[in-house]
């Protein structure tokens, strides 16, 4: 059984072009939602609720974490390898 990293060279083009393009689209909606919990947070720190201040912090940095854990699954690019003959 291969890894994933394996099987994500030996696949075509196009498969890897799709995943890519689903992975930046995901990557996209969770920073997006990071950014308005980020906003969240500040209003409510800003008018001294501090205890859903702290609670969409969390969640902001729960969707950066999910962001980086997302970030290694990018497909890697296309090159040849050296020493590989065509």
């Amino acid at each position: 059984m291969s890894d994933f990293r394996t099987s994500q060279n030996e696949a075509h083009p196009n498969k890897t072009n799709t995943l890519m393009t689903g992975i930046i689209l995901m990557l996209i909606l969770f920073v997006t939602i990071q950014i308005w919990f980020l906003y969240g947070a500040l209003n409510n720190a800003l008018e001294d609720n501090f205890f859903f201040a702290v609670i969409t912090f969390i969640g902001s940095f729960l969707f950066a974490l999910a962001s980086f854990w997302l970030l290694r699954y990018l497909p890697e690019p296309l090159k040849d390898k050296p020493g590989k003959k065509k």
